[in-house]
């Protein structure tokens, strides 16, 4: 295979000054501490493994509040314990001269009130229940229940949630924040008409569903800085029951609104893989999202889906995108971006361990130098 070369050039995406373009995906791993949901020693080993000099890591998703939780054992960016733990991880990452930034996550209705504060039903905004099934605090996989219908007061407070994360993660040392509008979750259950049926000022026309992921993104960057932030889209989607008919005129009205801000980059989740970390999904005739909405970005532009290396070469080559994120390889290939510049071989991930807790498929993956050993 040839050695990529564009993949290792430098890139400047907002305030993150990146010394080559190989990027950690946000993946669920499930591995923060009881009580709290608190980063770890282990956690702290997981990021240390995977920086890099001058590379970008994308942290899990992390709850902005104790109802934006959808999954046991996520670690959050709301309480004092979760700032202290991942200024641990950020501390680690630093020293490694690595770039970290946090995503920050709310799961609106792919959540179960087993893992809501006083168990409360999760919430969205409309009361329509997702298909599938949920993972409860127990471990049991049940349906989806049917979600508690956002007030506009409910909603100004999610925006509030928000900011107060975005502060939180600059106190706990993040290079800045990523919003997670992607997936099913709840700014893209706004955005889509499926799972916003509401009458007010945030339902109904593309621009009215638009107003609540812009009115978070404004409310991130004034609590930081604009070039501090990026955003995660998935415009052609399927992921936790999501996915709009027509998907072009809402993603062009959402990002042609993002673009003036001067977000650090927009980050785009490629059609062809929707699986959300519960299989390996390939739909290959369907068409780039990079691709699609390139000429609508001024700025950096990553995406992630089913990469190899040389399929991430030929994209950054072409400036489709300037920027590839890896998930599986990057869990199972802690240098990941060692082994592409040298060519290396990969090794293979085991998806069982996934969000199975421990060490076991997490930070027991060899380095390159020891990998034949």
């Amino acid at each position: 295979m040839p050695v990529p070369q564009k993949l290792f050039e430098p890139l400047r995406a907002g305030a993150l000054a990146l010394e080559h373009r190989v990027v950690l995906a946000s993946l669920t791993r499930m591995r923060a501490e009881p009580p709290g949901n608190v980063p770890g020693a282990l956690m702290v080993e997981y990021y240390r493994q995977r920086a890099s000099r001058g590379g970008l890591l994308v942290s899990e998703g992390s709850p902005i509040s104790d109802s934006a939780r959808g999954m046991p054992a996520t670690p959050g960016i709301h309480t004092e314990a979760q700032i202290a733990g991942w200024q641990k991880v950020t501390r680690a990452v630093h020293d490694a001269a690595g770039l970290i930034v946090v995503q920050l996550w709310h799961v609106g209705r792919i959540a179960h009130s087993s893992v809501q504060p006083q168990h409360r039903l999760p919430v969205a905004p409309s009361a329509i229940a997702a298909q599938g099934k949920v993972l409860t605090a127990q471990g049991s996989s049940v349906p989806f229940e049917t979600p508690h219908a956002l007030s506009r007061e409910d909603i100004a407070g999610i925006v509030r949630d928000y900011a107060q994360a975005t502060r939180n993660a600059q106190r706990a040392g993040f290079d800045g924040v990523e919003i997670h509008g992607a997936n099913g979750y709840l700014i893209e259950q706004f955005l889509q008409s499926r799972t916003n049926q509401r009458t007010d000022g945030y339902g109904g026309s593309i621009e009215r569903r638009a107003r609540f992921a812009l009115e978070v993104t404004e409310a991130v960057v004034n609590a930081w800085s604009a070039d501090r932030v990026g955003i995660r889209l998935s415009p052609l989607g399927i992921a936790n029951d999501s996915g709009e008919d027509d998907p072009m005129p809402l993603y062009t009205h959402v990002i042609e609104k993002l673009a003036p801000l001067g977000l650090a980059y927009l980050h785009l989740i490629e059609p062809r893989a929707s699986g959300n970390g519960k299989a390996d999904v390939d739909r290959p005739d369907m068409p780039s999202a990079a691709k699609l909405f390139r000429p609508l970005w001024p700025g950096a532009l990553i995406t992630a889906g089913n990469f190899i290396p040389d399929t991430a070469e030929a994209f950054v080559q072409s400036g489709i995108a300037d920027a590839i994120a890896f998930g599986r390889y990057f869990i199972s290939n802690p240098d990941l971006p060692a082994r592409i510049r040298q060519g290396a071989a990969l090794t293979p991930y085991n998806r069982p361990t996934f969000y199975s807790g421990g060490a076991n498929g997490y930070t027991d993956y060899p380095l390159l130098d020891n990998a034949a050993s």
